[in-house]
């Protein structure tokens, strides 16, 4: 292996041009640094230095030695200073892709904790169709995907789903909507307006289900990917829409809207997706176990599966 001592001996006498003026400079003999450069030549099997009359001069060998010497020492002080500068406490960065599909208000939920860690941690989060953020974690421009599925099968992606929790779906509509909306429930959602989550969404099959089991056909006016814009719709009365019940005191206060009511029949999943089996990274454990202890805590048993609105 290279000398880098023996190595700095000798660009330091390229640099001077002699070896006394290298060795003032050095603190250091002159006989030390010929005897150091001379085991480096032997070392790797070429003369660096030519005499010439009381000079030295580079041989071809010593030239291309001093390049990369040069090289070498500024990669060297640039680590150097790098390390001299920075600061205590750097930020952790967490690049985290959030499926299209799942609430913004889930999503923000899941992340918080993230953020309250004891070591300061910086956010880069990114939205995307799951196809292509799953391209991204397989090439590690992302460290988690959050997801309303775990991964799917026929994805040529080498990867672990980590449930993060479920929960029911509750049924909003606007003031007006929502006095139209009369009846036993859920017979009330019979022919009401209605926006639907998109066909790519995990909950739109087992929704379009239940309204087949309890013979409910609604009239579907607008489908929605974003849930954000669906609730926007909502908001002002064109149609019942839902939302998973975790958010849906939220949901109702921040939109003005009714609740008409809840079924646990039809579950919204949510999941963690990433390259390792085993969590390390502290913001992703950060995020399953409150997910695990907090949002998706166990709802008590013997609730019912419909729940009228009040």
């Amino acid at each position: 292996m290279l000398n880098y001592k023996q190595l700095h001996y000798f660009w330091a006498v390229a640099k001077a041009g002699s070896i006394v003026r290298a060795s003032e400079r050095l603190h250091l003999t002159p006989q030390t640094l010929s005897g150091q450069i001379g085991l480096l030549e032997e070392a790797i099997g070429v003369a660096l230095f030519l005499r010439v009359g009381r000079r030295l001069e580079l041989t071809e060998a010593g030239r291309l030695a001093l390049s990369y010497a040069d090289e070498v020492f500024q990669i060297g002080s640039e680590l150097e200073e790098a390390l001299r500068n920075r600061p205590e406490r750097q930020a952790i960065q967490f690049r985290v892709g959030v499926d299209d599909a799942v609430p913004k208000s889930i999503a923000y939920r899941l992340l918080a904790p993230a953020m309250s860690l004891a070591e300061p941690v910086r956010i880069v989060c990114r939205e995307d169709k799951l196809a292509r953020l799953l391209v991204e974690l397989a090439i590690q421009r992302l460290d988690l995907v959050l997801a309303d599925r775990p991964m799917p099968a026929e994805t040529n992606v080498k990867g672990y789903s980590h449930k993060l929790g479920d929960c029911g779906i509750t049924f909003f509509a606007g003031a007006q909507l929502a006095s139209r909306c009369g009846g036993a429930w859920p017979r009330a959602l019979d022919g009401a307006p209605f926006l639907v989550p998109g066909k790519e969404t995990a909950v739109r099959t087992p929704l379009m289900r239940w309204f087949d089991v309890h013979q409910i056909h609604p009239r579907i006016i607008g489908e929605f990917d974003d849930s954000a814009l669906m609730q926007a719709f909502g908001q002002e009365g064109i149609g019942v829409f839902i939302a998973p019940s975790v958010i849906a005191d939220e949901v109702r206060r921040e939109h003005g809207v009714a609740v008409l009511g809840q079924t646990d029949e039809v579950t919204e999943q949510f999941y963690a997706i990433s390259m390792e089996r085993r969590l390390t990274h502290p913001a992703v454990i950060a995020i399953t176990d409150t997910a695990h202890r907090e949002l998706f805590a166990s709802p008590d048993p013997g609730k019912s599966a419909f729940k009228e609105k009040e």
